[in-house]
């Protein structure tokens, strides 16, 4: 999907120049809207605060609710009559309801969002401190390294990257780089990718930390980029994520459905967040923090998802957490449907073990509560999906329509209407950072018709293993 429009090679080539987007800081327009713009005065009594924004969100998505469930009153009915009121509500309501409220309150979201541009002069760029946690990364760690070397970051740069115990020759691969700004510690024996940046954070010499993966590949620009995102985003700002591309998704048709749900559905969602000041995952693949505040908060748990229960931890304290959509990584996804389990469980895992933390934020009175219960309800609507929607698929294909019928069918253009609105938005963002959306037409019918089939299911299994406290380890990414 993702190609250098001036490249054909699926990420960009490894020898790419990262040139910084073009910032003259002295010729900024200080001038005010209606100065610049005649309209400006106009546009100015148009503009929409975020609040504003939210409500009428919640209000589309309350009505489409709405309709939908007086179309399904019929279904309910019958299939209440089949199974009982309560278990008829609860399915209708876990493949149907909640699930068309959300869409469409993520569509009216992103058709009213209207991005703040990024104005950080670079003379300015402050000190960076990169972490690099590595386990068995032999084969990519020199590439991760490099295009951190070909950023050309214009500021102080201390680049710590944490041998967790691998058994590979990643310590080799790592004594062979030669930086004035790398340094590298061995750790005897594997403890965890929590415990490894913390090793790092300890050493960590600047006011802002960023997390970079063994076998992630920045693109250019992206340290800039987030960077200046978060000195532009509100002073509350402490944590932005970045944005996440699959780097191998021309391997097999395993990576190439995961490439769209990382170009479509987790950037869309944290677009969604950040706009609403909460994005609830600051994910370890490429994200930057304010030192200070991990450090107060001690760092990462020693969880399984580490990420995302430090990201609950600095909203807990009132802070604000962004994402930078033109902030790009790519990354290597898993690459057989194992993997790819694994990988779910541990993400199912991970929030479990955010809301044994955070609970508490619940009852948060902030816009970004409400995606916190829109997470809680995850894992009712994943075991509805699991025990009852795929069930339901199976017993349509021999005419027995009590779960799965026409009325479903009322899913089809929302669905198609979410795709469309993130389709766009992201490729707008391609062609503004110099990339092009390749055609990956077979990853998009498995993602958008079969992929939930094997994702929800992959995170029931991960919520039961947490609450049955499983043993916790590195897993896959």
């Amino acid at each position: 999907m993702f190609d250098d429009a001036r490249s054909t090679p699926l990420r960009p080539p490894e020898g790419a120049s990262q040139d910084l987007p073009a910032a003259d800081p002295g010729t900024l327009d200080t001038r005010t809207p209606s100065q610049s713009n005649p309209a400006g005065a106009i546009r100015r009594r148009l503009y929409l605060s975020v609040r504003w924004k939210f409500f009428i969100a919640l209000a589309v998505g309350a009505a489409w609710a709405s309709f939908s469930l007086w179309i399904a009153s019929a279904w309910l009915q019958d299939f209440s009559r089949l199974v009982g009121v309560i278990p008829a509500h609860l399915v209708v309501f876990g493949i149907a309801i909640i699930p068309g409220f959300m869409n469409a309150f993520l569509v009216m979201s992103l058709i009213l969002d209207r991005r703040p541009e990024v104005q950080a002069p670079v003379e300015t760029l402050p000190g960076i401190t990169i972490l690099v946690a590595a386990y068995n990364e032999q084969d990519c760690i020199a590439s991760t390294i490099q295009s951190i070397a070909a950023q050309g970051y214009p500021g102080p740069m201390q680049v710590i990257v944490i041998n967790d115990g691998s058994t590979d020759d990643t310590a080799g691969a790592l004594a062979a780089l030669d930086h004035p700004w790398l340094q590298v510690i061995n750790l005897p024996a594997n403890g965890g990718k929590a415990k490894a940046l913390n090793h790092g954070l300890k050493l960590a010499r600047h006011a802002l930390t960023i997390t970079v993966d063994g076998d992630s590949y920045l693109y250019r620009g992206a340290l800039y980029n987030i960077v200046g995102r978060y000195l532009s985003d509100p002073a509350n700002t402490r944590a932005v994520a970045g944005a996440v591309l699959v780097r191998n998704s021309r391997t097999n048709l395993v990576t190439a459905a995961q490439e769209w749900d990382y170009f479509h559905g987790i950037a869309a969602i944290k677009r969604l967040q950040s706009l609403y000041h909460g994005t609830l995952v600051a994910q370890g693949a490429f994200s930057i923090y304010d030192t200070a505040t991990l450090r107060e908060l001690g760092g990462w748990p020693d969880t399984v998802g580490e990420d995302i229960v430090v990201t609950w931890a600095i909203l807990k304290r009132g802070w604000r957490v962004g994402f930078a959509e033109n902030a790009c990584v790519f990354t290597n996804v898993p690459t057989t449907w194992r993997q790819f389990i694994r990988q779910r469980q541990r993400w199912s895992r991970g929030l479990i073990e955010a809301f044994k933390a955070h609970w508490g934020l619940l009852f948060k009175p902030r816009m970004t509560t409400l995606f916190i219960w829109w997470n809680l309800l995850f894992p009712y609507m994943d075991l509805v999906f699991t025990l009852a929607f795929i069930p339901g698929v199976l017993l349509a294909l021999f005419g027995i329509y009590w779960i799965a019928g026409p009325l479903t069918l009322l899913l089809l253009p929302m669905a198609g209407l979410v795709n469309l609105v993130m389709f766009r938005i992201q490729s707008r963002m391609f062609t503004q950072q110099g990339l092009r959306v390749r055609s990956n037409r077979t990853g998009f019918l498995f993602y958008s018709m079969c992929y939930s089939f094997v994702m929800q299911p992959a995170c029931v299994v991960g919520y039961a293993k947490e609450l049955f406290n499983r043993s916790k380890n590195w897993g896959t990414k």
